[in-house]
């Protein structure tokens, strides 16, 4: 027994010692990467960043390219500068420049290579490459630079910025060892959706160099190296023509357009006005212009389609329709007088009838007295609890549209917008079931504490040319070939509403175009297009005008929703835009060319709003509501395009900027 204790242990060490053999000569004879560590004085290790992918429009048209620049990095430690001088003078930057730079490389890393100079053109690099010998710990790397063929879509795109300190660190937390300081990263937009698949993979250089810094060639014929991949192009859904020229009406205004493809879901325009070029923001000329574009009142940084809210205004009543009409409250023979309605008519009609002459005129006690027959929709007699239950119904249905939650866009910073619910008004009238039908009656015509996007609304108009069913609204429709996107593009949506009550809607939709609401210039002979006119209340200025629709009537090729803030009504002003991209998109053309120029040349006052109002304590129920939706109103406006906050008590509250439009 001892001796086999023996023999084990003696086993056990021999072992081990045959562990440590085998490992070292795997380290010292097989493994070449300690050599290589160890050679590092004579070795320059490159990283070569690959080139970003591309951006097509859905006709393969180019959006976004790269042009070739170099960027110079330092490594402290190894920098040698003789002549400081000569070296400012090579690069067109002082000595106070060149002591920032150096001393934030230094702060950075004092052994890491740092960001010094970017985006030297190939001429710059060509008449330096010569002299820098002689300032050995400066090297160069290959980078790109984005170049835009279109100056549309601006917003939706996106723009590449360097890295922010809190996305290195946040890189770090998560282990991953990508980016460096001083690289570019998608900022906002697709470039920041889509940021894994257009950056590609790094690439690795192992030079030989001489004790000057000369490189003389690659270490080990290359084994080491490895080849950058380039980023994938990215296909999107965007018409880059019909974008134009969406852009185009949009000039001298504040507000959003958003067309989209029933069928598909995919995004063939998405405006956000006012915009800015591009190119502004790519190249060294970044920092200047970027000041310049976020201290801009008008935020034309802000994409508004998914991220500006307002209230849907009379768009609202096509969803109020449909879910009285699927809840048997209505049926499409309906009709309502204006009699023991408190909200008033804002359109000269003859009496509402049906559900289509409603829509035809977007008739305020119609869906006053419509909303009011869901809400108590019920046999519970206690009027508290009746109006509880029936908002909760309504709200189910309702938020199957859209409204209230996340359409998932393929896009950063979608805002949910609001759907009010029995918590929300319990927590607006201090305690439970303290509110009735008279405290929520606003919410009827879309006004309120209902909050939309120009995206939902949008998505709304496809539903209803798809009667019944949308997909998610999305701007890529394939990473590197078509139809390479996530499945949740793909599907179907059903709202929950039978296909009859659809027809209903539609047909007042045809009539509030054809000789409804709508005006003159949003009207055309030749293509069938059903809208439904809105204007959204706006407590500082005048009324946002919106208009959302479709086209043609039978098989829809496209369903937009615009939006012009303080301009008024949306079948005089939201409508007429509406039409012209609808023409230039089925048409491929536009034939009514005194109403184009004139909505190009049409602008409007515009409002910037610049402090919060106070709101005081309420002490009874009335006092509540106006407080909450006083807050409401903060809430929509601080969000919107028009705000700029401001500190300090001294400002005033409003101040009016009148933007006048060429002529």
């Amino acid at each position: 027994m001892e001796e086999i204790r023996k023999r084990f242990i003696q086993g056990f060490f021999i072992l081990i010692a045959l562990i440590y053999v085998g490992r070292l000569f795997y380290l010292q004879v097989i493994d070449e990467t300690y050599k290589l560590d160890a050679e590092n004085n004579a070795v320059r290790k490159l990283i070569q960043v690959p080139f970003r992918g591309l951006v097509y429009d859905r006709n393969k048209k180019l959006i976004v390219s790269n042009t070739v620049v170099y960027d110079l990095y330092v490594t402290p430690k190894k920098a040698r500068v003789a002549d400081t001088l000569r070296f400012c003078e090579m690069f067109g930057i002082t000595r106070t420049e060149f002591d920032s730079l150096t001393h934030l490389a230094k702060v950075y890393s004092p052994v890491r290579p740092s960001l010094m100079l970017r985006q030297l053109s190939r001429q710059d690099y060509a008449r330096v490459q010569d002299a820098m010998v002689d300032y050995p710990g400066f090297d160069f790397q290959v980078s790109a630079l984005r170049t835009y063929d279109s100056k549309a879509m601006a917003n939706a795109l996106g723009y590449v910025g360097e890295i922010s300190p809190e996305r290195l660190l946040k890189q770090e937390e998560t282990g991953e060892d990508y980016y460096r300081q001083g690289d570019y990263v998608g900022v906002t937009g697709l470039e920041r959706q889509y940021e894994e698949q257009l950056r590609g993979e790094r690439g690795i250089k192992y030079m030989m160099v001489n004790s000057r810094g000369v490189e003389k060639g690659a270490y080990k014929n290359g084994e080491f190296d490895k080849e950058p991949i380039a980023g994938k192009n990215l296909i999107t859904s965007i018409d880059i023509n019909l974008q134009a020229y969406a852009d185009s009406l949009m000039q001298h205004k504040v507000g959003s357009v958003v067309a989209i493809e029933p069928s598909t879901g995919e995004v063939l325009a998405m405006v956000s006005a006012p915009t800015y070029d591009p190119s502004l923001l790519s190249g060294r000329t970044y920092s200047k212009y970027f000041q310049q574009l976020n201290l801009n009142p008008m935020h034309p940084l802000l994409n508004r389609p998914p991220s500006a809210y307002y209230r849907p205004g009379s768009t609202f009543k096509i969803i109020q329709a449909l879910v009285a009409l699927q809840m048997g409250v209505i049926s499409p023979g309906t009709g309502f007088s204006h009699a023991g309605s408190p909200i008033n008519c804002s359109h000269s009609h003859p009496v509402a009838s049906d559900v289509q002459k409603a829509i035809q005129y977007s008739c305020n006690p119609y869906f006053y007295q419509t909303y009011k027959r869901i809400i108590y929709n019920n046999n519970e007699r206690n009027v508290f609890k009746k109006s509880a239950f029936g908002l909760q119904k309504w709200d189910e249905m309702v938020a199957k549209f859209g409204i209230g939650q996340s359409l998932e866009i393929d896009l950063p910073n979608e805002k949910k917008g609001k759907l009010p619910d029995v918590p929300y008004y319990d927590k607006m009238y201090k305690g439970e079931l303290r509110w009735k039908f008279s405290n929520i009656a606003s919410n009827s015509i879309g006004e309120g504490e209902i909050i939309v996007n120009p995206l939902k609304m949008a998505n709304v108009a496809a539903i209803i040319a798809n009667r019944g069913w949308y997909i998610r609204p999305h701007l890529v429709k394939g990473i590197g070939k078509v139809g390479q996107i996530d499945d949740k593009y793909k599907e179907k949506i059903s709202v929950g509403i039978d296909r009859r009550h659809f027809e209903t809607v539609i047909g007042g939709m045809v009539a509030a175009v054809n000789n409804g609401t709508v005006s003159g210039d949003g009207r055309m002979s030749d293509i069938q297009m059903c809208g439904k006119t809105g204007t959204s209340q706006n407590r500082h200025g005048e009324n946002h005008s919106i208009f959302i629709a479709f086209a043609p009537r039978e098989n829809p090729k496209i369903a937009i929703a615009v939006f012009v803030e303080n301009a008024g009504s949306g079948g005089a002003h939201a409508a007429p835009i509406a039409s012209l991209c609808i023409e230039k998109y089925i048409k491929g053309r536009v034939d009514r060319k005194a109403i184009e120029t004139k909505w190009m040349n049409k602008g409007y006052p515009l409002n910037i709003i610049r402090t919060t109002p106070k709101t005081d304590n309420a002490k009874n129920a009335t006092a509540q509501k106006d407080s909450a939706v006083k807050k409401v109103d903060e809430e929509l406006f601080l969000t919107s395009s028009q705000t700029l906050p401001l500190m300090g008590a001294d400002k005033p509250n409003a101040v009016k900027i009148p933007m006048k439009p060429k002529k």
